[in-house]
């Protein structure tokens, strides 16, 4: 991966990737554009192939100011893996990039890792709820009626969740942002449910970057006071030529094609998910 010499001026020190590593201390700010843009070097994939092989958001009405602190958590529930045949429920919750939204081939970085989550002691039935302009209100309201009755007969229900562009472009504060995120995390993992978050992804414009960047800090924050994975795809992204390139060959220079959905799904697929199906 190589870095944008056009955007040099504005990096930081180098700082490692939050997500997979140690989250950034929270911060309960409104999005704000005075900050200064921080893209910082990570490690990504290298160019995918546009064959799927391997490597916006509509706005919604401003939330109410939520409260500064996220919800105590305390679990009431584990979550177990079965011995032998796993009966595995899988859901993506999210926005237009979790529909897969601009994909010529209509797979999405969901359709891509769910072709290359199979294994012989998995018998995974997925579903993909992605709905193009969903802010993360929109999921708190629709998560639990849509998710349940996909897990029901199932002995084993996994939420995968993506969100966070359409509040960013919604205006919606950053603690109400996070607290929406935090409510989800909590509900689930109370009902025995195992969750995994993706980051948001990098966009062409660098103060709608700078807005992004630092809601991907505080949703990596949310997750690691959870013990949840969070994969960062918005730094690995952010200095990534195929993927700005692939916005920048988009019909709306906001979402990508195959190659940049390729990209999303090797940031998934590296970075924990094994691990969090505890597949071996």
């Amino acid at each position: 991966m190589s870095d944008r010499s056009d955007r040099a001026e504005h990096h930081d020190a180098p700082r490692e990737p939050y997500g997979v590593g140690p989250a950034y201390p929270s911060s309960h700010t409104r999005f704000t554009t005075d900050a200064p843009s921080r893209y910082a070097a990570a490690s990504a994939p290298e160019a995918a192939a546009t064959d799927g092989a391997a490597p916006a958001a509509s706005p919604a009405p401003p939330a109410a100011t939520a409260p500064s602190e996220d919800p105590y958590y305390a679990p009431s529930a584990e979550f177990t893996v079965a011995e032998g045949l796993r009966d595995v429920g899988m859901v993506f919750v999210g926005a237009s990039m979790t529909a897969g939204y601009g994909d010529p081939k209509g797979l999405g970085w969901v359709g891509r890792v769910v072709a290359r989550t199979q294994h012989p002691d998995l018998d995974l039935t997925a579903y993909n709820l992605g709905v193009r302009g969903n802010t993360s209100a929109d999921v708190v309201a629709r998560w639990g009626a849509e998710c349940h009755p996909r897990w029901k007969g199932r002995s084993e229900r996994r939420l995968v969740l993506s969100v966070g562009t359409g509040d960013v472009l919604s205006g919606m504060t950053m603690a109400r942002s996070r607290l929406n995120l935090a409510n989800i995390l909590d509900e689930a993992t109370n009902a025995g449910i195992g969750v995994f978050v993706v980051g948001l992804a990098p966009t062409l414009d660098d103060e709608m970057n700078r807005k992004i960047e630092a809601l991907a800090e505080a949703q990596a924050d949310v997750c690691s006071r959870r013990g949840i994975t969070y994969v960062d795809c918005f730094r690995p992204l952010a200095t990534h030529d195929q993927w700005m390139a692939d916005l920048a060959a988009s019909p709306d220079r906001a979402h990508p094609g195959q190659a940049g959905y390729g990209l999303i799904a090797w940031l998934v697929l590296h970075n924990g998910w094994n691990d969090w199906l505890s597949l071996s």
